[in-house]
Parts: C-alpha cells; sequence; structure tokens
C-alpha cells in the first residue's frame, strides 16, 4: 500500500473540519473552568482549532503536537485569525511536555486522549499544572444515527478499510474518569450535550478525507477512490447542501490537589 498523504491529511483538517461550537466554550466558562487571562496547555492541538478558541476567549495557549505539519498550519492559521499574540505553539508529546512545573491554569485535550498513553499523560497534567487547577479531555464526535450522513459515511469507510475499529461510536468515553481519578485529580465533572453540525459536501468529504480511517490509513490513490465514491453516495442518497451532521460534544475535567 502507498503511504498515507500526511499532507493532504493536515490540509484537510485544516480547511474543513469544524472545531468546537461557541456553546462549547460557554460551558467551559459557565463551570469554571475558562477565564479570561488563564494559561492554558492544549495537547495534542493538531492545527489548533481548540487551542485558537481559547484565546479568542481571553486564554493564553501553548499548544503541543508531535507533528511539525500541524504546528505550521496551526501557527498560520492563528496569525490569520488575529491570535498569534495569544496562541503559540511548538512540537512537543503530551506525556513529556518539557514544560515546567506548576505552571498552567488548565491543561485541555480535544479529540486526542485515546492517542496518548493515558496514565503518563494524566500524570503530566498534574504535574505542570498549578495547584487547584484543572484538566479538561473532551471530544465533539459525529453520530452514526441509522439513516444519517454519518452512518452513510462509516459503512463507506469499514467498506474501504475494513482494519478500521473506530465507528459506531457514542460519543461518551466514562472509563476517562478512572485516567483522573488515578492520577490523583478530585471533584471529577462531566457535561455535553448534542449538536446539529451543518456541512457542505465538499467540506464533509474533506473533514472525512482527513480522519484516521481514511487519510491517517489509506494511500493517496485509495483515498481518491473513497472520496469518489463518497461523492456519489451524498449524492444519490441525501438532499441538497447543507448536509446535516448530528454530533455529541463530551467533556469530563478534574482538578489536582
Amino acid at each position: 500500500m502507498t503511504n498515507p498523504d500526511w499532507s493532504l491529511t493536515s490540509a484537510d483538517y485544516a480547511r474543513h473540519r469544524q472545531g468546537f461550537p461557541p456553546r462549547f466554550f460557554d460551558l467551559l466558562a459557565r463551570e469554571g473552568l475558562l477565564r479570561d487571562g488563564a494559561t492554558v496547555l492544549d495537547l495534542g492541538t493538531g492545527t489548533g482549532t481548540l487551542a485558537r478558541g481559547l484565546a479568542a476567549r481571553g486564554a493564553a495557549v501553548l499548544g503541543l503536537d508531535p507533528a511539525p505539519g500541524q504546528i505550521a498550519a496551526a501557527r498560520r492559521l492563528a496569525a490569520e485569525e488575529g491570535l498569534a499574540d495569544r496562541a503559540r505553539f511548538v512540537e512537543g508529546l503530551a506525556e513529556r511536555t518539557g514544560q515546567p512545573g506548576e505552571g498552567f491554569d488548565l491543561v485541555i485535550a480535544g479529540q486526542c486522549w485515546h492517542w496518548f498513553d493515558r496514565g503518563l499523560a494524566a500524570a503530566e497534567a498534574g504535574r505542570v499544572l498549578k495547584p487547584g487547577g484543572a484538566v479538561v479531555i473532551c471530544h465533539y464526535d459525529w453520530l452514526p444515527l441509522p439513516g444519517s450522513v454519518a452512518h452513510a459515511t462509516e459503512w463507506l469507510i469499514e467498506a474501504h478499510n475494513p482494519r478500521w475499529r473506530m465507528g459506531n461510536g457514542t460519543g461518551f468515553y466514562p472509563a476517562w474518569a478512572g485516567d483522573l481519578s488515578l492520577a490523583g485529580f478530585r471533584d471529577i465533572g462531566f457535561a455535553g450535550f448534542d449538536h446539529e453540525a451543518l456541512y457542505s459536501r465538499e467540506d464533509w468529504r474533506g473533514r472525512v478525507r482527513a480522519s484516521a480511517g481514511v487519510g491517517g490509513a489509506l494511500g493517496g490513490d485509495a483515498v481518491a477512490r473513497f472520496d469518489a465514491e463518497l461523492a456519489t453516495l451524498l449524492d444519490q442518497r441525501f438532499g441538497p447542501d447543507p448536509l446535516v451532521v448530528p454530533h455529541r460534544i463530551f467533556a469530563i475535567w478534574g482538578y489536582r490537589r
């Protein structure tokens, strides 16, 4: 198999994947997890979608990611949005951030906790947080409800990539409570809500090309074949733009003692 085209994946991620909706940041503020001037470490920042959203609400954010292409995209987007002074990005690992101890009010990880060594990442979050600081783990997942765009898309991903095992999700991650408790975090809290994301066909196709099951696993020619079939499926089975794609936002947090 041809190697995955990671440059394509990063570009599609930056252009087409929607970030957490405004209501998510309202939730963080309402729970006292986000305040103006807070220092935030964003683990697995990718193209900085979450970091830029936090910076736009007054936080000073440092985003970490091990992929140079993602960091370059995050810096470019932050500059384009006028957020370069509040959202900085450097290469780094969630498990070994290289950041000083007790340096942050908030550590956050969006769409990425499952990729980490979770125990090490939770322990590192505790190390870099100020006493009383909080760690937040959050996800923004499409819901493959029967008959939905996401359900049909997952069927097609599985047809092209039989090894893919990330379908049929519910958007809930209760096991992460154990990760935080074992790392010594206290006052564990949960919250979430459902959200209907609106996508154009172009953006939905780009978002799926950027997913781990497609752009992160298939070679360039295979991605092109998948994309062509997805375009046909969308035209045959779903109405005009925008496509309505149900999503679920899930967040769990805890506080350093």
